[in-house]
């Protein structure tokens, strides 16, 4: 079992999460964040700004593993002036520059969260994405993340670093933000949503999931030098993703059943067609060799994954 693991982005939705649970199982977390605003956990190490000259090494002292949680995130309508620029200084240069420090500190392994994006966007029915896929990011956010990844591996190849690289799709969970936090809303309003002509298929993957998985990721032998698929093995369409949520709020699911031809031309003539296209289009994950890997199975159900995560949802 390993000793003190370092949690970067502690404060944030994985990190936290991830640090009560090592916790709960009694193992030594240290958690490092940007700031020591918003209510960091207990021990937290301040490390600031994330990029190629972030002072890592005195953060790193005593760690055997790190879990490397913090990202410049994908965000709608992004106003910084370079926003490829913006991504790769945080999420390649700042990743690179952990891997290096944490090689040069003794740390054994770095787990890296990446994403789903590296990808892409969509897949076809009968098609899910897997661990052989060919990485095609389509935007500066899933980009930078493959160039963290190849960062990385490029730094195990001269120091011996073990690597673990995770890929999840959206991930949901208590505090979930943004566009699923907005579907729940909408679902706890009892607003009537015209997504019930959608016949996707998409990959989601619970919290408890996730950060299931990562704690295996820290210890199990086989991990080191893998990169691995996540989800919670359950695929949804978007009216089911609705009837769930709406089930464990104890509300019906109102949906109008609108022709997904006329949802894709208001996205376009709203300047909502990528929001459009997550709703409507298919996400698959194949976690088969993550399974085999790790003997993996994920441990939290869809049912109650979505039923933790709508507690404090308010209308």
């Amino acid at each position: 079992m390993a000793g003190a693991i370092a949690i970067t982005g502690a404060n944030g939705f994985v990190g936290r999460a991830l640090c009560t649970s090592l916790r709960a199982q009694g193992r030594t977390v240290v958690p490092l964040v940007r700031t020591a605003e918003s209510s960091p956990p207990d021990g937290s190490r301040v490390v600031g700004d994330i990029g190629p000259d972030t002072p890592w090494s005195d953060a790193l002292k005593d760690v055997d593993c790190v879990v490397h949680c913090a990202a410049r995130v994908h965000v709608m309508h992004d106003k910084d002036p370079d926003p490829q620029g913006a991504f790769r200084r945080v999420n390649v240069d700042g990743t690179r520059a952990l891997a290096v420090a944490a090689a040069a500190t003794g740390v054994r392994r770095l787990v890296f969260v990446s994403s789903l994006k590296v990808h892409g966007e969509q897949t076809f029915p009968g098609a899910p994405f897997h661990a052989k896929s060919v990485p095609a990011p389509q935007d500066a956010y899933g980009q930078s993340k493959w160039e963290a990844e190849q960062a990385l591996w490029a730094v195990a190849a001269t120091t011996g670093l073990e690597i673990v690289v995770v890929r999840p799709p959206l991930v949901y969970g208590p505090g979930a933000k943004a566009n699923f936090l907005r579907l729940m809303q909408w679902v706890a309003r009892g607003l009537p949503l015209p997504l019930g002509g959608i016949h996707n298929r998409r990959s989601l993957l619970a919290l408890g999931n996730l950060t299931d998985l990562l704690q295996i990721c820290i210890d199990h032998p086989a991990a080191a030098g893998q990169t691995l698929l996540a989800s919670d093995d359950h695929d949804m369409s978007t009216p089911e993703l609705i009837r769930g949520l709406a089930a464990a709020m104890g509300r019906p699911a109102r949906l109008l059943p609108v022709p997904v031809s006329w949802l894709r031309l208001a996205g376009r003539l709203t300047g909502q067609t990528p929001q459009i296209e997550r709703l409507t289009g298919s996400l698959q994950v194949d976690i088969g060799h993550t399974r085999e890997v790790l003997s993996w199975t994920p441990p939290w159900t869809v049912q109650q994954g979505l039923k933790l995560t709508v507690q404090d949802v308010k209308g």
